[in-house]
């Protein structure tokens, strides 16, 4: 545990960094500092509303492990967002993620440059499910496989701040 602990604890540089951040808030609709860090580089190469979002993404240094790897929780949130973002209508309320299951299947390099592949495993009133796929697009080794179940509870149009 004081292993886990140690491997955990920031340094002194990292704390006062992190310290000096500057988050401001933000509107409905905005970018946000967690959308920015977390999904700047990525590139929308195909869009078939509804049924595929194909993306490329290249292993950012800030995204990495202490091993080099693309985190997990990285690939977690990929798998959330561009799985959300198929299931997306525009001009009705988001989609709130119920459940995500996730295989990882191998390891993303820094530098390595993925293909991540959201498809519509289908649609019932408000709940949609997608399946997402990270993989190497040089290899075309899978990285990782999530599906992810999502709900829209209220079927309207989205309310006026």
């Amino acid at each position: 545990m004081r292993k886990v602990n140690k491997s955990l604890e920031l340094t002194q540089d990292e704390s006062e960094a992190v310290s000096q951040l500057v988050i401001p808030a933000t509107r409905y609709g905005e970018s946000s500092f967690y959308d920015a860090f977390a999904l700047r580089g990525i590139r929308l190469d195909r869009v078939e509303p509804g049924a595929l979002v194909v993306c490329s993404f290249k292993v950012p240094p800030r995204l990495t492990d202490r091993s080099g790897n693309l985190a997990n929780g990285a690939i977690a949130n990929l798998v959330d967002i561009v799985g959300a973002a198929l299931a997306y209508v525009p001009g009705l309320s988001m989609n709130v993620s119920v459940d995500i299951s996730i295989s990882y299947m191998s390891t993303a390099k820094l530098h390595d440059e993925l293909e991540i592949t959201s498809r519509m495993l289908g649609r019932v009133g408000g709940c949609s499910g997608t399946i997402v796929i990270l993989r190497n697009k040089t290899t075309g080794e899978i990285i990782a496989e999530g599906r992810h179940s999502l709900f829209r509870s209220h079927v309207g149009p989205i309310p006026k701040l």
